[in-house]
């Protein structure tokens, strides 16, 4: 087991140190994990929220009301499980020391994305190319 980095509670990563260094990583790690449990959390109350709300309720414009709310609820959680596997996926990345690096480019992705939306995985360039390539053969 690799022992902890220190790191300071007010560090922000900056662009005069050493790329993916121990701290940064240290960082990015801890953003991940919190960010996971946060989402763990909001998935077990809705969970709880969706037990107790499943009662048979008589009139049709409230049960109408209740199942869109539930739907949108599940949607939500889905979304919010597709998340927790993307930053279960940058959690490896730190790992294996691919976090940060481009998949397409191998380039390092800027700080202030990464910082931004940790779980990226293309520099900003790479993504608006990618986007604009997936947006032309979904016309077709």
């Amino acid at each position: 087991m690799k022992a902890q980095t220190f790191l300071p509670q007010d560090y922000r990563p900056a662009e005069d140190e050493p790329f993916m260094n121990e701290r940064q990583l240290e960082y990015f790690r801890r953003k991940l994990e919190a960010w996971k449990q946060e989402l763990l959390d909001q998935s077990a109350e809705t969970l709880e929220g969706l037990q107790d709300s499943a009662r048979a309720v008589p009139d049709l414009a409230d049960r109408a009301s209740e199942e869109t709310d539930r739907a949108l609820e599940l949607r939500t959680r889905d979304r919010q499980r597709k998340l927790v596997s993307k930053i279960d996926s940058a959690l490896r990345r730190i790992e294996t020391g691919d976090f940060g690096y481009c998949e397409m480019t191998g380039e390092p992705i800027s700080l202030r994305r990464l910082d931004a939306r940790p779980i990226a995985t293309m520099t900003l360039e790479a993504q608006e190319r990618h986007e604009r390539k997936e947006r032309v053969h979904r016309d077709d």
